[in-house]
């Protein structure tokens, strides 16, 4: 459990990975991350925030060891398809090559180093890149398969972030473990991308009516490691599921926080 405010206790740095985006009259690149990833480490993880800006590869070898936890965050742009070998982008598709050049390369030494690890949304399709998986772009334009997307000028914050459609967890995984043997899921739904081939080293913990991979775990040697395409910081103050998978990330980044100080300290696990 999440313990706040008490100065005996050495909280856990997050990285929370970071967008460039212009601001401004003269749209300038700006490095950001939506205040909901901050509010959600200050509360619930229990760790101080820290922002990643997409700097490039060149960053990944320093900052890496000087965290005990990464937070993928989501974001209106999509993985550039060149990472996978896909087609290209629709016209006026938002990409973010800086976020990519970045993120790829830190997950891939954040998952070989064992580094606590939540990978929400466009987090969990970058996840799913970096490892040698695949994206599908458009999954309402597929046949069979439901729109998954809610307009972003969607006005009404309840309809824009609420609970959208249920997901079935997988009986024997980590992630329906960690939320006390739940069968299903309600969760919200803010995504045109998503899973098409899975990583090899990927499980697939939940799915959406349509067959849409909601969730992934590693099953072996990757340290705690969990993806979710919905966004669970938007509701975690009033919905105790989303509020228990940023709890149990925040016990695995202490408990890697503390093999800096001892290293015979348990490892954290995968999300269980």
């Amino acid at each position: 459990m999440a313990k706040f405010h008490d100065p005996t206790i050495m909280r856990p740095l997050i990285g929370i990975s970071c967008c460039v985006k212009a601001f401004g009259t003269f749209g300038t690149p700006n490095h950001a991350a939506s205040n909901s990833y901050v509010h959600v480490v200050l509360g619930p993880v229990g760790g101080l925030p820290v922002l990643l800006p997409a700097a490039g590869p060149e960053v990944v070898e320093d900052l890496l060891p000087r965290l005990d936890g990464l937070i993928l965050t989501g974001s209106r742009s999509n993985v550039w398809p060149g990472h996978y070998e896909g087609p290209d982008h629709a016209p006026g598709t938002p990409e973010d090559q800086q976020r990519d050049s970045t993120t790829l390369p830190l997950i891939r030494a954040a998952v070989q180093a064992g580094l606590p690890l939540l990978a929400i949304c466009r987090g969990m399709q970058e996840l799913n890149v970096a490892l040698g998986g695949s994206l599908d772009q458009r999954i309402q334009d597929l046949e069979g398969r439901m729109d998954h997307s809610t307009p972003s000028e969607q006005p009404l914050p309840a309809v824009r972030v609420g609970k959208a459609h249920a997901v079935r967890l997988a009986g024997n995984g980590r992630l329906a473990a960690m939320l006390g043997g739940a069968a299903t899921l309600p969760v919200n739904s803010l995504h045109n991308q998503g899973v098409q081939r899975l990583a090899p080293r990927l499980n697939a913990e939940a799915w959406a009516p349509d067959g849409t991979v909601e969730a992934v775990t590693c099953p072996d040697g990757c340290g705690y490691l969990l993806g979710v395409q919905w966004h669970p910081e938007y509701d975690w103050e009033r919905d105790r599921m989303s509020r228990r998978i940023f709890e149990v990330f925040g016990d695995a980044c202490r408990a890697w926080a503390a093999r800096r100080v001892d290293p015979a300290a348990p490892v954290p696990l995968a999300a269980e």
